[in-house]
C-alpha cells in the first residue's frame, strides 16, 4: 500500500475499532480491497454478517445497483420461531393446505410469534442489536418456559394457536428487555409486542375454506416437542408494499431497458406503477443485483414475503434437560472469532470485488448533448446574426461563439452545436465518469459537430483533455433517411476541428468515408452500416478498458445490437424507441472474455434529468394590463 492509503486504511479500521472481533475480521478484508467502509457494512447487513465471501459475492453482483452508496438501512424484527418436530408438522400443514385449500396471507412468513414490528438499525449499529438480543437472551435463558401452552382458536377469517397467559407473559418481558437493550445499545427504536401473543396458522381465506382449514389445524398436537429460537430478521425497507416475484427461467435481455434473470432471481414490483409496461410485461427490481427493467412476467411466479428476508443472528432457549434437539447446534448469538484472512484470498476479493470496468473490455454508447435547434427550432441561425452579419446570444443558452467554419455559415443549419446547457451537461457527465475512475481507452465520434463537443466536453470532465483524441468515424452517422438535406451530409473536416482546439486525431483511417454516406439510405443499409462499424471499431481496439462511442439516439439501439448478437428491429419499433432516447442518454455493455459475448448492463453513471425552462419576457408578463 502507499504511505497515503495506509494511513487512511488504518484511520478507518480505528473507527471501527468498537466492535466486537468476528465484525472486525469480516470488515477488514473488505477494506483491504479498497471497498468504501460503508459500502462494505452495507453488504454485511445485507447478508447477515455471515461470511466475506457472502459479503463480497453480493457487492460483486450489486456493482451496477445505482442505490449502492444511498444511506438506507435494513428493517429488522425479532421472531420466535419453533424448530424440532412441531415445527415439522407445522411446515406439513402449510404445505397440506396450499394444495387443498390455495395460499392465504399465513403462507407469506414462516410459523413464527411475532415479537416486535419492524424498526431500522443503521448497517453500521447492527454489532450492537446482536449484542441487544445476546444478553436479553442471557438474562432470560433460566427462566424461559420449558413448554409453552397453545391453544387453538378459529373464526372465519383466522385460524392459530394462542399463547396462554403464564409463558405470554415472561416471553413479552423477553421482547422488552430486548428492546430495551436495542435501544441502549444500537439507538433503535423498537416497539415490542403487546398484543395477544399468537402462531397464526391460516389468515385471509376464503369463507368456504375454513372447516377444511380447521380440520388439518386440529391434527397439529401443540404439546410436541419444540425448542424455542428469538430469531433477528432484516428486509430491504424500501420494498416493504411490493408484490415478490421468483424467475422460473432465465431471461437475457434483448433490449437495454429490459432486466437480466436468472431462475430463483427474486423480483420487487410496484403493482402500481406499470404503466409503461406492456401486456405480459411488469417493470420491477431485481433482488440479486438491485438493477431495474421490464421482465416477461410468464418468466416467473408468485413468491412469499418473507422469501428475501436475511437471518442475522438467533438464541436457543434451551430446554431446561440441557440436551439441545437432535441437529440443533450450539445456542446463542456468539460465534467463533475468525482468523485473519489469507492474502490469497485478500487478493482474490481485491479483483472481485473491483467495480471498475479496467479488467474488461467495454463499451459506452452516448447520444449527443441538447443541440441548438432542438430548443430554438430550425431557424435558429437567422434569430441570432445582426444586420451587419455579426453573430450574437438572442439567449444565454445560445452557444457564446460559433466554430469558425471555411464553408458557407449555413452549414450550421445542417449541422448545429450544442447549446450552452448541452456543454454544461456533457461536461457534467465526464466528471461524473471521472468520480467513477472509469478507464477511457479509446474516443470514438460521429462527424456531426454535436457529437464532437459532446465528447470534447466529456473528455474535459474527465480530466483527459488533450492526452485522449476522438476518432471522428463518419459510420457512426444518423440514418440520413431522417435527415432534410437532399445532398450528402456536409461537416468540419478534422483538420477545421483540429484548429480551434478540438482534440481529433488527425491521422485516424475510418471505416465508412464521408462520401459513402448517401442520402435517404434504406433501413436496410443503415443497419448493415452500424452492424459493420462496430465490429470493426470492437476488433480493432483489443486493450483493457472502456470505448466511449459519441453518436445519436439511434446509436443506443442500432450499434448495441450488433454487439449483443440480437436482430435488427422492424423500423417503426425502432423509430418509436429513439424518440424516448433523451440527450445523454446513454447505455453499456461488457465483454465477458470467458463466455465469448457481450452483455448490456447498467451504466456506469446515473442519467441527468432536467426540466425544461420556457423562454421569458418580462415585459410581456410583468407589463401585462
Amino acid at each position: 500500500m502507499a504511505e497515503a492509503e495506509t494511513t487512511l486504511y488504518a484511520r478507518i479500521l480505528n473507527k471501527y475499532k468498537t466492535r466486537s472481533n468476528q465484525s472486525q475480521s469480516l470488515l477488514e478484508p473488505l477494506l483491504v480491497t479498497g471497498v468504501p467502509a460503508h459500502t462494505a457494512l452495507k453488504a454485511l447487513a445485507a447478508t447477515g454478517q455471515k461470511t466475506v465471501e457472502e459479503a463480497a459475492k453480493w457487492l460483486h453482483s450489486h456493482c451496477n445497483d445505482p442505490s449502492l452508496d444511498d444511506p438506507i438501512p435494513q428493517e429488522y424484527a425479532i421472531y420466535l420461531c419453533p424448530t424440532g418436530p412441531l415445527n415439522d408438522k407445522l411446515m406439513e400443514f402449510w404445505r397440506e393446505t396450499k394444495q387443498q385449500c390455495g395460499k392465504n396471507k399465513a403462507h407469506e412468513i414462516f410459523p413464527h410469534i411475532t415479537l416486535s414490528e419492524f424498526f431500522t438499525c443503521e448497517d453500521q449499529k447492527v454489532d450492537s442489536l446482536y449484542e441487544a438480543l445476546r444478553r436479553a437472551g442471557d438474562r432470560f435463558s433460566i427462566c424461559f418456559p420449558s413448554v409453552i401452552s397453545l391453544s387453538l382458536h378459529a373464526s372465519s377469517s383466522y385460524i392459530g394457536f394462542f399463547v396462554s397467559d403464564g409463558p405470554a407473559n415472561i416471553i413479552k418481558a423477553f421482547a422488552a428487555a430486548f428492546a430495551s437493550e436495542a435501544t441502549t445499545l444500537a439507538d433503535c427504536q423498537v416497539k415490542p409486542s403487546t398484543k395477544q401473543l399468537h402462531l397464526t396458522l391460516a389468515n385471509k381465506f376464503y369463507p368456504h375454506h375454513q372447516k377444511t382449514l380447521e380440520e388439518l389445524a386440529k391434527s397439529i398436537n401443540p404439546k410436541q416437542s419444540c425448542t424455542w429460537v428469538a430469531a433477528l430478521y432484516a428486509r430491504d425497507m424500501r420494498f416493504v408494499h411490493y408484490q415478490i416475484l421468483r424467475a422460473l427461467f432465465q431471461y437475457k435481455p434483448q433490449n437495454i431497458d429490459e432486466l437480466m434473470l436468472n431462475a430463483g432471481d427474486f423480483i420487487y414490483v410496484d403493482r402500481t406503477q406499470q404503466s409503461e409496461a406492456c401486456d405480459g410485461w411488469v417493470i420491477g427490481i431485481s433482488h440479486r443485483t438491485g438493477c431495474r427493467g421490464f421482465l416477461p412476467e410468464n418468466y416467473t411466479e408468485k413468491a412469499n414475503e418473507s422469501d428475501t428476508w436475511v437471518k442475522h443472528r438467533e438464541y436457543v432457549f434451551i430446554p431446561s434437560s440441557g440436551q439441545l434437539p437432535k441437529n440443533q447446534t450450539e445456542p446463542c448469538t456468539k460465534s467463533k472469532e475468525q482468523t485473519p484472512m489469507p492474502r490469497n484470498v485478500v487478493k482474490m476479493l481485491t479483483l472481485q470485488l473491483s467495480t471498475k470496468t479496467s479488467s474488461r473490455r467495454g463499451l459506452l454508447v452516448m447520444r449527443h448533448g441538447e443541440r441548438v435547434d432542438q430548443v430554438f427550432g430550425k431557424s435558429w441561425l437567422q434569430q441570432c446574426f445582426s444586420a451587419d452579419g455579426k453573430y450574437y446570444r438572442p439567449d444565454l443558452n445560445f452557444p457564446p461563439t460559433l466554430p469558425y467554419c471555411k464553408d458557407s455559415i449555413k452549414n450550421f443549419e445542417w449541422d448545429p452545436p450544442l447549446t450552452c446547457c448541452g456543454i454544461f451537461q456533457s461536461r457534467l457527465i465526464g466528471e461524473a465518469l471521472l468520480e467513477k475512475e472509469l478507464k477511457i481507452s479509446h474516443v470514438y465520434s460521429s462527424p456531426a459537430l454535436r457529437c464532437i463537443q459532446t465528447a470534447h466536453h466529456v473528455l474535459e470532465g474527465l480530466q483527459l483533455g488533450q492526452k485522449a483524441k476522438i476518432r471522428v468515424e463518419p459510420g457512426l452517422f444518423e440514418w440520413t433517411k431522417w435527415e432534410m438535406n437532399t445532398t450528402g451530409p456536409s461537416f468540419m473536416t478534422r483538420r477545421e476541428l483540429a484548429e480551434i482546439n478540438y482534440s481529433v486525431d488527425t491521422t485516424y483511417k475510418c471505416n465508412f468515408p464521408l462520401s459513402s454516406l448517401m442520402p435517404s439510405e434504406g433501413y436496410e443499409e443503415f443497419v448493415n452500416r452500424c452492424s459493420i462499424c462496430i465490429k470493426q471499431i470492437v476488433g480493432s481496439c483489443t486493450s483493457e478498458g472502456v470505448i466511449l462511442i459519441v453518436g445519436h439516439g439511434s446509436s443506443l439501439d442500432s450499434l448495441t445490437r450488433p454487439l449483443l448478437g440480437c436482430p435488427a428491429r422492424g423500423s417503426g419499433d425502432f423509430a418509436q424507441l429513439v424518440r424516448k432516447i433523451p440527450s445523454l442518454g446513454m447505455c453499456f455493455c461488457e465483454e465477458f472474455k470467458e463466455e465469448k459475448k457481450w452483455q448490456m448492463v447498467n451504466p456506469p453513471v446515473n442519467m441527468l434529468t432536467h426540466g425544461s425552462n420556457d423562454a421569458f419576457n418580462w415585459r410581456n408578463i410583468l407589463q401585462d394590463n
